[in-house]
């Protein structure tokens, strides 16, 4: 059944079914847009409309540009087509290709907060007080504790997450090339240039230094007390790792487990599921003595050689507390260029280190910064993102 055949208002409805449906794309992380949807149209046009697998893998070809996509546009397709009432008449005669029935392992959620959006009919003025609503909504979101979120606030805050953009602090390297304000002269260049012209204009050539992000190395604590953080910081380190490369995740809770493999994947739902998998001692214990042993012994000459800088996420309440994890502490921080201690517990006005673990990493670390809503991780940006002190400016070995 071709779309031509369709009677007027079936055609209507049609139209306005692939317009919602690319709409929930776009709500759901995909790039959709117009010329994508009046090529869906066209390209529906001449199939059978009443063969719901061509309609998925004719759709499938014209809106999924990355492989990470595929998954987000079958939940996607399902979901919309069950929801729709005005495609039940057209697409319930052929079931969905396999791949599109398959239990969805990640994305899921977002699919479908996209799909339960409002509808796109609503009224202007209804959307301008939607959006006189959202404007202090965030601003109370700024400031509210990760722990005290319910489900639809965390997803705001993931969002807000993702949005966030971090200003490459740069280190110097022993690299050079030409810079035309650099301080060494380029003897080679300079030569090649006078050779041109007989050596009576003589060009002067410079060198100047190779600037690199700094490296961010993260050991993050998946201890019960931790859990609610660690996830929502896991999506602020997976937004700067796809811009940066050079960020590094560990976590840790009873042992130590490198997930930056994992965390480089492009959807951040898949990243984090690969993380889970990866981790066996979520939620368990915490043994802050033993992890760092390990990441000092196994990582830091891998991770921390150029001049990197830790950022170390956890609550400080170490059930081994002894001599080992203050001579750790030590080892980390004279291995980095710079140990930044994230801790929850400082949302308390009234905090005090008490604990033993926190009274030995304390002397240990270069700052001590609170990691509980939007507004402390902002403030972690702005710290990141500011130049480094002149006597922390030495040069680092550049990787080849």
């Amino acid at each position: 059944m071709a779309i031509n055949h369709l009677a007027p208002e079936q055609t209507g409805q049609f139209a306005d079914n692939i317009v919602g449906f690319a709409r929930a794309l776009r709500a759901a992380g995909m790039p959709v847009g117009p010329g994508a949807v009046i090529d869906a149209m066209s390209a529906l046009q001449v199939i059978d409309i009443g063969n719901r697998s061509d309609v998925f893998t004719t759709l499938e070809a014209i809106f999924v540009k990355r492989h990470e996509h595929a998954l987000i546009f079958s939940q996607a397709f399902n979901l919309f087509f069950r929801a729709s009432e005005e495609w039940k008449h057209m697409l319930d005669s052929v079931p969905l290709p396999e791949q599109a029935k398959k239990k969805p392992q990640a994305g899921a959620r977002r699919v479908q907060e996209a799909m339960s959006q409002p509808r796109m009919t609503e009224t202007p003025q209804h959307q301008e007080q939607d959006l006189r609503l959202s404007v202090s909504d965030k601003e109370i979101l700024q400031k509210k504790d990760f722990a005290q979120m319910t489900a639809a606030e965390i997803t705001e805050a993931l969002h807000a997450i993702e949005r966030m953009h971090l200003p490459q602090a740069e280190l110097l390297t022993r690299r050079q090339r030409p810079d035309p304000r650099g301080l060494r002269l380029d003897l080679r260049r300079t030569l090649r240039a006078s050779l041109r012209t007989g050596g009576d204009i003589i060009d002067i050539h410079h060198l100047g230094r190779i600037e690199k992000p700094a490296p961010i190395v993260a050991l993050l604590d998946i201890s019960g007390s931790m859990s609610e953080y660690t996830r929502l910081f896991l999506h602020f380190l997976h937004a700067i790792t796809d811009a940066r490369k050079r960020v590094s995740v560990f976590l840790f809770g009873t042992r130590l487990t490198n997930v930056t493999r994992a965390l480089r994947q492009r959807d951040p739902d898949e990243a984090l599921a690969s993380c889970s998998a990866a981790v066996e001692d979520w939620a368990g214990g915490t043994r802050i003595s033993a992890s760092l042993h390990n990441f000092n012994k196994l990582w830091a000459r891998r991770v921390l050689s150029q001049g990197a800088i830790v950022l170390l996420i956890s609550d400080g309440l170490e059930r081994e507390a002894d001599s080992k994890l203050a001579f750790e502490m030590d080892r980390l921080h004279r291995s980095c260029r710079r140990l930044i201690w994230l801790n929850p517990l400082l949302r308390f006005g009234g905090f005090e280190a008490k604990a033993q673990g926190i009274k030995m990493m304390l002397p240990h670390v270069d700052e001590f910064r609170p990691v509980h809503n939007l507004s402390s991780i902002q403030e972690l940006i702005t710290t990141l993102s500011q130049p480094l002190p002149p006597h922390h400016r030495s040069l680092i070995r550049s990787a080849a």
